[in-house]
């Protein structure tokens, strides 16, 4: 069995605030072995359900380089580092059997919810088809794409519903209870990693009783942008272009995974500064 686990950090129990997810900012040191501690809890929930199984783990927060490599679980292997093929979901291949999401928050303009945005804040909301949707619906449509169910996700009790509206069968571990953007009631860490690995074990075992989400092509992808300057830059792609209102372009993909990879490509033009 194939086992791909997700890991970002704004849904990690007891973070609620942008120093603390950032590299350098009051606190990024903790979060980054909260955040290696909750991964390591539902590695042991997936690993006692099923002693065989091949986990890769990737590192999916801002730079991609987290996770404390020396403290993560020495069964699993590890992806890390940007740019790379399917981002967020790094390793993800149509062998996979299973994906978990764990630390994970919900979409830009989808609150109260703890730290809610959408790749970064350089994008203001995505829609494939007229639908918004964040990191989770994104994600879970590409594992999607590739036959691998999304079977539980970990963060606040927005990020959980959020993938619970798209996957009703999903297992959920909500560690705190947003209040707001930046505020929240938290688990402590230690229940947290304990529910985490419970339930990992029941997702795992139950892994072929979760739907796929499955979006079919073509798709109509509208992407607000929060500068200008990077909606220049993004219709000088072929196929690109400008949308009903200035801060958006739009594009038709053939499928999820095209869609994804140009979603990704614009996030990374919006970098770039005027020169």
């Amino acid at each position: 069995m194939k086992v791909l686990i997700s890991a970002d950090m704004e849904g990690i129990s007891g973070v609620v605030h942008p120093t603390e997810t950032n590299p350098g900012g009051y606190d990024y040191e903790r979060a980054r072995a909260l955040m290696t501690a909750e991964v390591n809890a539902a590695i042991a929930g997936v690993l006692e359900a099923v002693p065989t199984a091949e986990v890769l783990v990737a590192d999916a927060h801002g730079p991609f380089r987290n996770l404390l490599p020396e403290e993560l679980d020495r069964r699993v292997r590890l992806a890390r580092g940007k740019p790379r093929p399917l981002g967020m979901l790094a390793g993800l291949d149509d062998a996979t059997d299973a994906v978990l999401f764990v630390g994970y928050h919900a979409r830009s303009g989808g609150g109260p919810a703890v730290l809610a945005h959408t790749i970064s804040d350089a994008v203001l909301d995505v829609r494939l088809d007229g639908r918004p949707v964040g990191e989770i619906g994104l994600n879970a449509a590409l594992a999607g794409f590739h036959g691998a169910p999304v079977v539980l996700i970990s963060g606040d009790d927005a990020a959980c519903a959020e993938l619970r509206e798209l996957v009703p069968g999903t297992a959920t571990v909500a560690v705190k209870q947003a209040l707001g953007q930046a505020a929240a009631i938290a688990l402590h860490p230690d229940e947290a990693r304990a529910q985490l690995h419970r339930v990992a074990a029941r997702a795992i075992r139950r892994h072929d009783q979760v739907p796929l989400v499955t979006l079919p092509g073509p798709l109509r992808v509208e992407v607000d942008l929060y500068g200008p300057y990077t909606v220049d830059l993004a219709t000088l792609i072929p196929g690109v272009s400008r949308a009903a209102g200035a801060r958006t372009v739009a594009f038709t993909a053939d499928d999820v995974a095209q869609a994804y990879g140009l979603v990704q490509l614009l996030t990374q033009l919006a970098q770039i500064k005027p020169g």
